[in-house]
């Protein structure tokens, strides 16, 4: 059980839920427009990392951006891997993102780790 100020891993955070209501938001709001949607969870953290399992990002067709899954370290990649697969170019996957702790202070991060995320169409 966690300690007094620490952060249980299994339960979001007040500001991780308001995240996700906005994300829903978002994707209502996209898919009463018609838009095809892709969504980006995180599934699994080595090391350190800055969202939790089951934070998500949702990427449109045409390029719009809900949610985070790394704070900004790597969802310009991740618009990348959705858009490739709402265009038929890859199949829906788990994609792997990682950085040592010294390439992550080299590039002005504060701390490595590794994130995996499944990308998929939602289709719901």
């Amino acid at each position: 059980m966690a300690g007094r100020g620490e952060r249980r891993a299994n339960r979001p955070t007040s500001s991780e839920d308001e995240r996700m209501k906005d994300l829903l938001g978002d994707i209502a709001r996209w898919r009463a427009a018609g838009e095809r949607i892709a969504v980006a969870r995180v599934v699994d953290i080595e090391g350190s990392g800055p969202r939790l399992p089951g934070a998500a990002m949702a990427v449109t067709e045409s390029g719009e951006v809900a949610g985070s899954v790394s704070g900004g370290c790597v969802e310009g990649a991740v618009v990348g891997e959705a858009l490739s697969i709402l265009d038929g170019t890859t199949e829906p996957r788990v994609v792997t993102f990682g950085y040592s702790d010294d390439e992550a202070f080299a590039v002005g991060l504060t701390c490595g780790g590794t994130i995996h995320l499944f990308i998929e169409e939602l289709a719901w």
